[in-house]
């Protein structure tokens, strides 16, 4: 048993989170323990959960609270340093996953969180290099934490729609501490969906309204026409992908959705915002595991 905790985010799919569970449970070592947050009061959820996987910590969560307000729970719930996290759909593809992630962390004492190659249906699954590589941004649903560097930051901020927002806005509050984020393809983790929903209209304005937000919470003064350009460029690709439905709602929720969460307001420095943004842009090079 290795000394990693595993999470899943979990809310209607309750047939996905019982299969994500099979599969961390059936690695070898498996990790040390296993939290799911159940969220906006799927108690049918939490419920087939518990009796499946009676040894499985359940939090369960009135509110709607998201994929990162869920996080933000399960990590300040984890007993141990090393948190890989899962969506109610994604899952390691290799048995020895967690001893993997144990390795990279102990030759990558620097890391603060740590991406694994992420694989979607219908997409070719490449072989385990062993290598890495230092990157600007990170997947929610196949990472692993080191939860002291997480615990530093105030969190993810808790968005039931956050496509454009979670992941990016913690990489670079990360960045802007000095912390770095490590993507490697010998970690492997399949997340069984064709990113069909990623069309649909509510997903289409949350990341228009959550693209402004980031901007608006993030970004100095000085450096707030990048985040207006971020946004007309998502509406360009839209327009060119022919998604219209959303668009204008998510062009009217900018306005409210930064007031609502105004108190959440804390700029980088011009400095990090640009040399993260230099980061996304540049490919570093590939590194050899030992």
């Amino acid at each position: 048993m290795s000394d990693i905790t595993a999470i899943v985010t979990a809310y209607r799919r309750v047939e996905q989170t019982l299969v994500t569970l099979g599969k961390i449970q059936n690695c070898q070592p498996r990790p040390a323990e296993i939290i799911v947050h159940v969220d906006g009061d799927q108690k049918e959820c939490a419920d087939a959960i518990q009796k499946s996987f009676p040894d499985v910590q359940v939090l369960l969560s009135r509110e709607n609270l998201g994929p990162g307000g869920g996080r933000n729970k399960l990590i300040a719930s984890a007993s141990h340093e090393f948190v890989a996290s899962f969506d109610d759909d994604s899952y390691p593809l290799d048995g020895d996953y967690f001893a993997r992630v144990a390795t990279l962390f102990e030759q990558f004492p620097e890391a603060a969180i740590i991406n694994a190659a992420v694989y979607h249906q219908n997409e070719v699954v490449m072989p385990d290099e062993r290598c890495a590589r230092w990157v600007a941004d990170f997947s929610g649903g196949g990472c692993i934490y080191r939860r002291s560097a997480f615990l530093e930051t105030t969190g993810y901020v808790a968005l039931p729609v956050a496509y454009g927002m979670e992941e990016v806005d913690l990489a670079l509050r990360l960045h802007a501490c000095g912390k770095r984020v490590l993507w490697s393809p010998w970690l492997r983790v399949f997340h069984d969906t064709d990113l069909g929903r990623h069309a649909s209209a509510g997903v289409t304005a949350g990341s228009i309204a959550n693209l402004a937000l980031l901007a608006f919470l993030r970004y100095p003064l000085l450096l707030l026409p990048i985040g207006a350009g971020q946004v007309l460029n998502r509406l360009r690709w839209l327009v060119i992908q022919r998604r219209f439905p959303g668009m204008l709602p998510g062009i009217l929720q900018i306005p409210p959705h930064c007031w609502r969460h105004r108190k959440s307001r804390l700029p980088v420095s011009t400095n990090a915002l640009r040399s993260y943004l230099a980061l996304r842009r540049e490919r570093s090079e590939k590194m050899s595991l030992i």
